[in-house]
Order: structure tokens, then sequence, then C-alpha cells
């Protein structure tokens, strides 16, 4: 429990997991390790719920960083099919936080919220101690739609095709090079296109196009742990084995560079944007075409089989104990 970011799996299983409260006939899927999101069923509609920490990075821009914020939380309900419509924040805001930032933050907010027909329906916002200043609260976010349009990230089956968008680590790219373009070492050239990567996070409007465009069995977004670790929880989740073509893996320009920088594997870390999408056998190449008509990189990179783990050219993909970009993260902000 000292190490940063999620807590581990064996802690959720023991403590969270069994111990959530009443047990309500509406919810027909709770927490769960490896699935972004819980579901209420209730008068034939689906109420898809996620929640997450509020990120906001000032270097991004403030209102860049307020659309950033709430794209990663809303995106964890649109992977699941339903479209997210309804959005709750609690902003818990340093003391010295300036009504400017926070004016400016807000307007990034409302106009991502706006564009994607997502509206706010409840808030608490405060300053109070002891709190640093770059992790300001959390938000939770609701779509409401037809069970049928469910889709859960454990969903993959024997003979489906494996499409990946985006490729690997392009949000630690884009937030290394935003945030320490000095201590990487790289030639200013390589930075700015890394820079370029921070363009990558969003995902809600990705996963909506997958999911009209081809039969989608499975969706999970690649956040902390990676491509690694997402692939590795889909197949877990689903009872199956992932096989999977390194080569055919979009990697956007700057990735390599910066996760040699900062050494990590980019197959380990947090790759918000990436979205993980097995579809039945011979629609990939569809979902691919309508994502790369957003302008998002995608490929069929592979596989579902009968059997168990994630394999790449045949060799087991193991994914991390822990996200390597923490300790990356703390290494530069000490250097």
């Amino acid at each position: 429990m000292t190490d940063l970011g999620k807590i581990d799996a064996d802690f959720f299983e023991r403590v969270i997991a069994p111990n959530l409260g009443a047990d309500r006939e509406a919810v027909s899927l709770g927490p769960t390790a490896g699935v972004d999101f819980g579901v209420l069923e209730l008068g034939g509609r689906a109420v898809v719920a996620a929640t997450d920490p509020l990120s906001v990075l000032p270097v991004l821009g403030l209102e860049r960083a307020g659309r950033l914020a709430i794209d990663i939380v809303l995106s964890d309900v649109a992977v699941s099919g339903i479209e997210p419509d309804h959005l709750t924040l609690g902003l818990t805001l340093p003391p010295d936080y300036e009504r400017e930032t926070l004016a400016a933050v807000w307007r990034g907010i409302d106009a991502h919220a706006s564009e994607l027909g997502v509206e706010v329906t409840a808030t608490h916002v405060g300053r109070y101690p002891g709190v640093e200043r770059s992790w300001i609260g959390s938000a939770t976010a609701l779509g409401i739609g037809d069970p049928e349009d469910l889709v859960r990230p454990d969903g993959a089956r024997p003979g489906d095709e494996l499409v990946i968008s985006t490729g690997p680590a392009a949000e630690v790219a884009g937030l290394f090079a935003t945030r320490y373009p000095e201590r990487l070492g790289l030639d200013p050239e390589t930075v700015a296109t890394a820079q370029q990567r921070v363009n990558d996070i969003p995902a809600v409007e990705d996963a909506l196009a997958a999911h009209r465009s081809g039969a989608v069995t499975a969706m999970h977004d690649a956040t902390e742990g990676g491509i690694a670790g997402g692939l590795d929880e889909m197949a877990d989740g689903a009872g199956v084995r992932f096989d999977i073509d390194p080569r055919a893996m979009p990697t956007a320009e700057g990735v390599e560079a910066v996760c040699s920088a900062i050494d990590v594997d980019p197959w380990h870390v947090t790759s918000c944007g990436t979205l993980l999408i097995s579809v039945e056998s011979g629609e990939g190449e569809t979902v691919v075409a309508a994502l790369e008509e957003r302008g998002t990189p995608a490929a069929v990179v592979g596989r579902v089989r009968e059997g168990s783990g994630v394999y790449a050219d045949g060799q087991r993909v193991e994914p991390p104990a822990r996200d390597p970009s923490w300790k990356a993260a703390e290494r530069l902000s000490q250097s």
C-alpha cells in the first residue's frame, strides 16, 4: 500500500470487493477488478457509472487541462457502449488556488461537456489544507441507455479480432515531454513532437465511434499498467487467450524516444486515449476505418483464442506489478 497509483489487486479482492455496503437489487455490476464502470438497472434502462480522480496540470494550459480531466472519467463510461450524459464533480482545491485559475479550468470543463452533450448535475467546490495542486478532487460520470447496448471489458470470445487504437504510452510521452522538457536529454524537435501526444489522450468520441461501427464484444482503456496490464485484465476476465502481433501495433512519433529517456517499457505505462477492443471476426477493419476517419491511428493486432494469458509472438506478456511511470515522475520531479 506504499506504492503510488491504484491499490493492488490482492488488496482490492480481500478488502474492497467483499465490503460494499448494502446489497441493492438494482446493482447488476458493482466494483470489479479490470472493469472501468458499474451498472444499475432501473425501469428497463442501464445506468452506467464511473468514478476517477481529477488531475489538472496547469502546464497543459488551464482550459485544455480541464477538458482532459473530465474526458478521462467520461471515457470510462463510453467504453461500455453507453454514451455518457451526466457528470458530478467534487473539486478539493489548495488554499491558495486562485479564482482566475479555477474559472479557466471550469471553462474547459464546461466547453468539453457541452461538446459531448454531457450536463454537470452536481458539484462541490472548496479550498482545503493539505491538497496537492495537480490532484484536485474526483468526478463521477453517468450514462443512461439500453441494456442491450452494454458491452463489458470481459466480453471477448474465441475467434474475435483484437483492435488497438493510438498505441502504447502516448499519454506518458505527451505529459513527460510537456512537464519535463529540459530533463529528458532529447533534442528540441523530438520533445516538440512528443508534446503533441497530449492530443491523443481524449478517448470518449473514439470509443463511441468504435461501438457504432462494428460488432464490438469488449472494450477497455489502457490506463495504469498500460497495454500489457489492460490486455491481461481483458483476457483474464473473459477466460481466453490473446495472441498479439507487436509489429502491427500503431506507435505514435515521440513515444519510443521519451520512454527510452525515462527508462520505462511503453507497454507497461499508463496510456489514456488507447482503446483495447475485441470485435467479431471480420469486423476489425471496419472498426479501424471508423477510428482512422476520426484521425485516430488503429490496427487489427491479433486474435482471441481458447486458453489464457496474453502472448506476443508466442511469448507470454506479463502485466507490470506497478505502473513504472509513477517512479519515473518522482525521479524527474526531484532532479
